[in-house]
C-alpha cells in the first residue's frame, strides 16, 4: 500500500512511519520544516514539504493521488493558542479530507481525541482544542466519498507499548502509549470494515489486531 500521512513528524506519526515501512508499505509524510526531512528518512518514509495551514486543496491533492490511504495526524500541539486549535486541529483536517476525496483516495483515518465534541462548552485553550476536533470529526464523518476511521485515544504516554489495548465505541477514560496508538493506526488502515466507525481507544487487555477484527465484525 502507499500510505500518506498530515503531520508526518508529529510523535504518533513516526511511529506509523516506522511500522508501516516495515512492513513493507510505502509511506509518505507532510510535513512543513525541511529540517525534518531526516527525521522521516529515519523511519522509512518519504518527506513531503507541505504547510497544511497555507496549501491549497489541490496542491494536497497532488501529494494524495495515488495512495491507497491517508492519515491525518496533525495537530497544532502544545503551546499553540486557539487560532492554531482552529487552523491546524479542524482547518487542516478539514483541507486534508477535502484533498483525499479529490484524490480519489476513499481510505481515511483520523488521528482525533477522546472528548473532542463541537459542542464543548469552556473557555480555556483545551477547550477550543476539543471543539476543533469535534469539529473536523463532523466534516469527516459527513463526507461519503470517503471511508473514514476516525481514532480517539485516551491519555497519550511515551511508556513502552504493551500491544494490549481497548478499541470500542466508548471506553472510558485512560492512558494509552504512542507506541499502541501507531500499532493500532497501522492496523486500522488495512482494515477497510471498520469505515464509518468512530472508535476510542485505552490500554487493554486485548492484542490489537484481534481487537481491531473485533470491531470490523471479523
Amino acid at each position: 500500500m502507499r500510505i500518506v500521512i498530515a503531520g508526518g513528524h508529529g510523535q504518533i506519526a513516526l511511529r506509523l512511519e516506522r511500522l508501516l515501512a516495515a512492513r513493507g508499505d510505502e509511506v509518505a509524510g507532510l510535513i512543513r520544516n525541511s529540517g525534518q526531512e531526516a527525521d522521516l528518512r529515519d523511519a522509512g518514509a518519504e518527506p513531503v514539504l507541505c504547510d497544511l495551514e497555507s496549501a491549497s486543496v489541490d496542491e494536497v491533492a497532488g501529494h494524495l493521488r495515488g495512495a491507497d490511504a491517508a492519515v491525518f495526524a496533525a495537530g497544532a500541539g502544545p503551546g499553540s493558542g486557539v487560532d492554531r486549535k482552529g487552523t491546524v486541529d479542524r482547518g487542516a483536517a478539514v483541507l486534508f479530507a477535502d484533498a483525499a476525496e479529490r484524490a480519489g483516495v476513499r481510505r481515511h483515518i483520523v488521528v482525533s481525541s477522546m472528548g473532542a465534541d463541537p459542542g464543548h462548552q469552556g473557555d480555556e485553550i483545551f477547550d477550543a482544542y476539543l471543539r476543533a476536533k469535534g469539529e473536523a470529526d463532523a466534516y469527516v464523518r459527513s463526507r461519503d466519498t470517503l471511508d473514514w476511521t476516525i481514532l480517539r485515544p485516551g491519555m497519550l504516554t511515551d511508556d513502552a507499548g504493551t500491544g494490549l489495548v481497548r478499541l470500542e465505541a466508548s471506553t472510558g477514560r485512560g492512558p494509552i502509549p504512542r507506541d499502541d496508538v501507531a500499532a493500532a493506526l497501522a492496523e486500522l488502515v488495512e482494515t477497510p470494515a471498520t469505515a464509518g466507525l468512530t472508535l476510542e481507544l485505552v490500554s487493554g487487555s486485548v492484542p490489537v489486531s484481534v481487537a481491531v477484527k473485533s470491531v470490523a465484525g471479523n
